[in-house]
């Protein structure tokens, strides 16, 4: 991987002190969950570009849980009055650090780099409090995606990826009958959100995702909709191998690879463990969305915490404008399997299913079929996802029925607010 050498909107920076500009170095202590192959690889690409500037980097990953364990640990260094430099954090988190009083902003940097002008207006809203960035965004992942190994699914007859429910439930009793696991899965909570959401967008549509996993609608909540998409969710249960409880999502992904399993529904990040090892999109590995003509947004940022000294503040702006760059947004997006957070970025060294995300990304923008990612943090406060992802575990892990597990949702989530 290329380091990155030099980014020139950093001459644009402002200093910490008056009358300069802020010089390559700086120290920033990273805290992240980025520790699976490609993930690793990626925010390897941020490491060694902060490094060739000069900075010194602390890396602080914490694996497990989709970040929950990440945010337990930073909760603690909060607490303790000892916050990392930066934190990979989003959506309505950042709005509850920034209450809290516990941000930087580096407003500083985003006025000279023009950053309004580059990002979709939904995306930047979220990076900013009072009006100023106090986080910078490195990507934009589609969480609904199927990913399969296309000789799995000829051993099993199956001939095209499936467009509707329907079609992916008769694919998955193929590929039962041909003694191939469906789906690869792993049996944490935020896995288990993430089919369940994809489920609800596919059963449902946008709308009705959005009035019930963002608006958290209590007639939608309990509807037919509802009940519908757990009679779904149950069905994908039935096509997951017996060892799955506790697989981490990267070894779900192996799975498929081997050829082990047909399916995986997981968000794009997938797609960088097939990169990282050598895997060729198209032929070696298939991407298409799940069912439901919409789009899934996670995306993941850093956020700026307050430290204080000089050289950790001075690290702060130096890689909030790294994170920004355009050359950085294309390299590390490559590895990640993400699309740029800017618009601007060519796309045209991405593969075929980056572009297909890109498109997608736009049709569902114009369409209003763009949806935040509740089990990613993207939509909904931590304390409402956590019954979510409470309920959803439970459902998928016992002979609760559908029209139960729809009342106990929005009895919880009624709770929780």
């Amino acid at each position: 991987m290329k380091i990155i050498r030099r980014i020139s909107a950093l001459c644009a920076v402002l200093a910490l002190t008056s009358g300069g500009v802020a010089q390559a170095d700086g120290t920033a202590e990273v805290l992240h969950w980025w520790t699976s192959g490609g993930e690793a690889k990626a925010v390897g690409t941020l490491k060694e570009a902060f490094e060739a500037q000069g900075g010194t980097w602390i890396d602080s990953p914490i694996a497990g849980g989709g970040g929950d364990a990440a945010m337990t640990a930073l909760r603690a260094r909060v607490v303790a009055g000892n916050p990392p430099t930066a934190v990979q954090l989003k959506g309505p988190g950042i709005q509850e650090w920034a209450e809290q009083g516990a941000l930087n902003d580096v407003q500083a940097v985003a006025s000279a780099e023009n950053w309004d002008s580059v990002l979709p207006p939904a995306l930047a809203s979220i990076m900013k409090y009072d009006g100023n960035y106090v986080a910078a965004p490195v990507n934009i992942h589609r969480v609904d995606w199927i990913w399969a190994n296309p000789e799995a699914l000829a051993k099993a007859g199956v001939e095209a990826m499936p467009t509707t429910w329907e079609e992916f439930n008769a694919a998955a009793d193929k590929l039962m009958a041909a003694g191939i696991t469906p789906l690869a899965h792993g049996g944490q909570p935020w896995q288990d959100a993430t089919l369940f959401e994809d489920v609800v967008l596919g059963v449902g549509g946008a709308d009705f995702y959005r009035k019930a996993l963002v608006e958290l609608d209590q007639d939608a909540l309990k509807s037919d909709m509802m009940v519908a998409s757990f009679d779904q969710l149950r069905k994908l249960r039935g096509y997951v191998d017996p060892n799955f409880p506790g697989r981490d999502w990267n070894l779900a992904t192996a799975m498929v690879m081997r050829g082990e399993a047909a399916f995986q529904i997981m968000g794009d990040w997938a797609k960088g463990e097939f990169l990282a090892a050598g895997k060729v999109p198209g032929t070696d590995f298939l991407c298409a969305p799940t069912p439901g003509n919409g789009y899934v947004l996670n995306s993941d940022s850093f956020t700026f915490f307050k430290v204080s000294g000089d050289d950790n503040l001075k690290g702060q702006q130096v890689l909030a404008s790294l994170i920004m760059s355009p050359e950085f947004q294309k390299t590390f997006n490559l590895a990640k399997g993400s699309i740029p957070a800017r618009t601007d970025v060519p796309l045209d060294e991405f593969d075929t299913c980056a572009q297909r995300s890109h498109a997608d990304l736009l049709a569902a923008i114009e369409s209003n079929a763009l949806v935040p990612s509740m089990a990613h943090e993207m939509a909904i406060p931590r304390s409402v996802r956590g019954e979510f992802l409470d309920l959803v575990t439970e459902f998928f892990n016992s002979d609760m029925g559908s029209q139960d597990a729809a009342q106990k949702l929005a009895d919880a989530v009624a709770r929780a607010m």
